[in-house]
């Protein structure tokens, strides 16, 4: 007879959240920051795309091989939790590192190594809470991970600024972090490490045998992956392959941008990988999990392919705002692109303030959507939030004083909460429940590769569109998220709508 799992008080679910404060802190620090880091290095504008590379690899590469390691892990620590300690102390290290830099190189190389920590810690906390809630609860523990995500992000956004009207030195000499973004990085180093150790040793994990006797879903039939055929990947590789060495031939021969190689590698990195994959299927290879991917990859749900192009266009948009709003808002509303400038300054740390409203507004948009869901449906709930979001983004472009660029966030606010959730409650009907898990990783393929697109095209495009002027970068995000809302149009509509 199976048993089932016990359900948690407030405070064990507290304890066991509590560590996405930190973890939130450290990427909003981030997000908010590290365009002025670029600059204040020497960055020119173009380039700062391809700094911000780091993330949307790192997430590629890291997330899958730290889910599959964190599930066969078994420590007297426990499971997840060696993985959110190590992660953490090597996040914080970097935290710590990363205002210290006086390089461009050191700073890019200091982002690979936050990115791909913080991922680390990260990628099992979702697991973490299906691993000790009854199902009935996981739900509550999920919304609190999303409370503890949202304080993180409105406290770390505003700390420079907070900072600077408590007498912190906010300039610095040319090619220096100022001490208010010192200061925040080094708090965040704090807040991460106590977050997350609060959480690894209050909390506990149920040994493998405990897990094994608890109520489970019966995975034993329908959970392998379809087999697609040799001949199927031999076709879709060589094509990806070609396209890829054909467009860096292009690249090399014409002298385009260097940062369009990092499109076209992928295109023949990604051709290579199905080349293996038909390689071993021709040998009769017993199918891994490698294989498995790739199998589901092209099997997704019709749902989940319509969806993908909906989540492609919205992270393009965010990522845009992420790396530009800096630049736009420096430069614009406060009419400064020096570095070692009162201003620019200034300018910058208001940025921090705007993300922090956005994720406070988000908060406040995550209470309204669902009666908004409820009057027009989950696919117009979306659209109407996306075009909040791209009113937001557009009205950077039309107010001139930076207070009132608080309006804008409220638009962009209602877009992150509408991103964060609807797409998955349009998704998960579609799926079968045994391979819940692995669509859902595949699910996040489409918000890793818009940023990496994102990443490779964007400067290219505002030097030859836009005369290198950061803030039409908010206008290609605006048109962005346009696309994205009336794409979710074509999502194939749940019964229950």
């Amino acid at each position: 007879m199976v048993n089932e799992k016990p359900h948690l008080s407030f405070w064990q679910i507290w304890n066991m959240c509590f560590g996405f404060l930190g973890l939130q802190f450290g990427f909003a620090l981030q997000n908010a920051n590290m365009s002025r880091i670029f600059q204040t290095l020497g960055a020119e504008m173009d380039a700062i795309p391809i700094l911000w590379i780091a993330g949307p690899v790192t997430g590629l590469i890291v997330q899958p091989i730290i889910g599959h390691l964190s599930d066969k892990t078994w420590t007297r620590l426990g499971r997840r939790r060696p993985y959110f300690l190590y992660g953490a102390i090597v996040t914080s290290l970097a935290l710590v590192l990363m205002p210290n830099a006086s390089y461009l190189w050191m700073a890019a190389g200091l982002l690979w190594i936050l990115d791909a920590s913080i991922n680390v810690s990260m990628e099992p906390f979702r697991a973490f809470v299906a691993d000790n809630m009854p199902k009935k609860q996981q739900p509550k523990g999920y919304s609190m991970q999303s409370f503890f995500i949202g304080i993180g992000a409105v406290v770390a956004s505003m700390l420079p600024w907070v900072l600077a009207n408590f007498g912190v030195d906010n300039q610095a000499p040319e090619g220096t972090i100022p001490d208010t973004v010192k200061y925040s990085f080094y708090a965040g180093a704090v807040v991460l490490l106590g977050a997350i150790g609060w959480t690894v040793f209050s909390s506990k994990e149920y040994s493998p045998e405990e897990l094994a006797s608890f109520e489970q879903e019966d995975d034993s039939k329908g959970d392998s992956s379809p087999l697609i055929a040799a001949q199927v990947y031999f076709r879709n590789g060589f094509g990806w392959l070609a396209t890829g060495l054909l467009t860096t031939f292009l690249v090399f021969s014409n002298q385009w941008d260097k940062q369009l190689y990092v499109l076209t590698v992928s295109l023949a990195v990604f051709g290579l990988l199905q080349f293996i994959v038909a390689l071993r299927r021709k040998q009769n290879v017993e199918p891994s999990g490698f294989d498995s991917i790739f199998d589901d990859l092209l099997s997704m749900p019709t749902v989940m392919k319509q969806l993908a192009v909906v989540q492609f266009f919205s992270w393009f948009a965010l990522f845009a705002m992420w790396i530009y709003t800096t630049a736009a808002v420096t430069s614009v509303h406060f009419g400064s692109t020096d570095t070692s400038s009162a201003a620019y300054n200034d300018g910058a740390n208001w940025v921090g303030v705007l993300f922090a409203a956005y994720n406070g507004f988000a908060a406040l948009a995550a209470i309204v959507i669902p009666f908004v869901v409820k009057t027009i449906g989950l696919r117009k709930a979306h659209l109407t939030n996306l075009f909040f979001g791209a009113a937001g983004l557009g009205l950077f472009l039309v107010i001139d004083n930076p207070d009132y660029l608080l309006i804008s966030m409220v638009g962009v606010g209602f877009a992150w909460a509408s991103i964060l959730s609807l797409p998955y409650a349009m998704l998960a009907g579609s799926l079968p429940a045994k391979k819940m898990g692995v669509y859902m990783g595949i699910f996040n393929f489409f918000i890793v590769i818009p940023q990496l697109l994102a990443a490779s095209v964007l400067g290219v495009l505002l030097k030859a569109g836009f005369e290198n002027q950061p803030i039409y970068a908010l206008l290609i995000g605006a048109t962005s998220f346009m696309v994205s809302g009336l794409l979710t149009l074509r999502v194939t509509a749940a019964k229950s709508e």
